[in-house]
């Protein structure tokens, strides 16, 4: 059973006077979750946080309810999406992956990514994306076979021979870098820089903005990054100006997709902040919203996300053109050359 999302009246005063003039009627969300959670095989260890995050809200992300979730937050807008599993620790990879594709079924402006594990073959990797017609892979750092989920390197949950795949048929890797600096610890960078020209056909979106929350990650990666032209950015669950300002300047606007992380991310209530070297995510029941001096309620953290990104665009002078591409041209067109692309 999922939770109906609804809207209060601080959620549309938000929507009308900050967002619906700065959302165009087309959409392409680049990152976004298809899954069950009876996918997880380790509900009460290792997948238990997730479990708790998503259990008696959202037991099934499937496509109807994003649209669901679409039809609230973002009224009268047609939306696509480029979508994965949730990749829980303990996986049911298979089924994951099947489910996927089920979903995805008469969807055709829609596609998917293959959640994957480093132990699965270059044989495997390739019949499944064959198989479901996916456009790509999605790995995840809890998969390291360190073991070390926090300071892994990226080979170490997207070994090569499952690179090679990818770069053959000229996917794309959505990839969530590990690491306390996120993209601006110098082994992220070198790995990039040295991966994106040895595997020249594999399409890179490095997720969460590089995982840079803050500005001072992509600040710091931005002069490395910047040139490789199968390198991308999506903007999920972000909510600083700052860095979107330091995402658009540094690699350029042309670079960066809309992309909700739903669900749930982007439509629970919460934002995420930061601070020092640091950024958490933050929600009702983490902080005081018992305010008398003003309204304390929070409205979706996809809307704390738009803010912030319609902000950086102000700053940046975006024109009309570069943000109907932030939302959907960029990743439309990415898409496209992918799908018809595939060797």
């Amino acid at each position: 059973m999922n939770i109906q999302i609804t809207s209060t009246d601080l959620d549309r005063r938000i929507w009308e006077e900050e967002l619906a003039d700065f959302v165009p009627a087309r959409v392409f969300d680049a990152h976004s979750h298809i899954f069950r959670l009876a996918h997880t095989l380790d509900p009460d260890t290792a997948d238990a946080g997730y479990v708790r995050f998503l259990g008696g809200r959202f037991e099934e992300g499937s496509y109807a309810y994003l649209d669901e979730c679409d039809a609230v937050l973002f009224p009268g807008r047609q939306v696509n999406r480029l979508s994965f599993p949730w990749p829980f620790h303990q996986c049911d990879f298979e089924a994951s992956n099947r489910y996927l594709a089920e979903q995805l079924a008469g969807h055709p402006q829609s596609a998917g990514l293959m959640l994957v594990h480093p132990s699965m073959s270059a044989e495997e990797v390739e019949s499944t994306i064959l198989r479901y017609g996916f456009l790509g892979v999605k790995p995840y750092r809890n998969y390291s076979v360190t073991g070390d989920i926090q300071e892994c390197r990226i080979t170490e949950f997207m070994p090569e021979h499952q690179l090679a795949v990818v770069n053959r048929h000229g996917l794309i890797v959505m990839l969530h870098v590990s690491k306390g600096q996120a993209i601006a610890d110098p082994d992220n960078i070198r790995d990039m820089v040295e991966l994106a020209h040895k595997y020249p056909h594999i399409q890179w979106v490095l997720a969460h903005c590089a995982r840079s929350y803050s500005d001072w990650a992509i600040e710091k990666a931005a002069p490395y990054l910047r040139d490789l032209p199968n390198v991308w950015y999506d903007t999920s669950s972000v909510c600083s100006s700052d860095a979107f300002d330091a995402l658009y300047s540094g690699v350029g606007i042309e670079r960066v997709m809309y992309a909700s992380d739903d669900v749930p991310v982007g439509v629970v209530r919460g934002t995420f902040v930061t601070w020092g070297y640091a950024w958490s995510d933050v929600y009702p029941n983490t902080i005081n919203t018992n305010l008398p001096h003003c309204d304390g309620r929070m409205t979706f953290l996809r809307y704390e996300q738009l803010r912030a990104m319609r902000r950086a665009a102000r700053r940046y002078g975006a024109t009309p053109a570069q943000l109907q591409d932030l939302f959907c041209g960029t990743a439309e067109r990415l898409v496209g050359r992918v799908r018809g692309g595939i060797r």
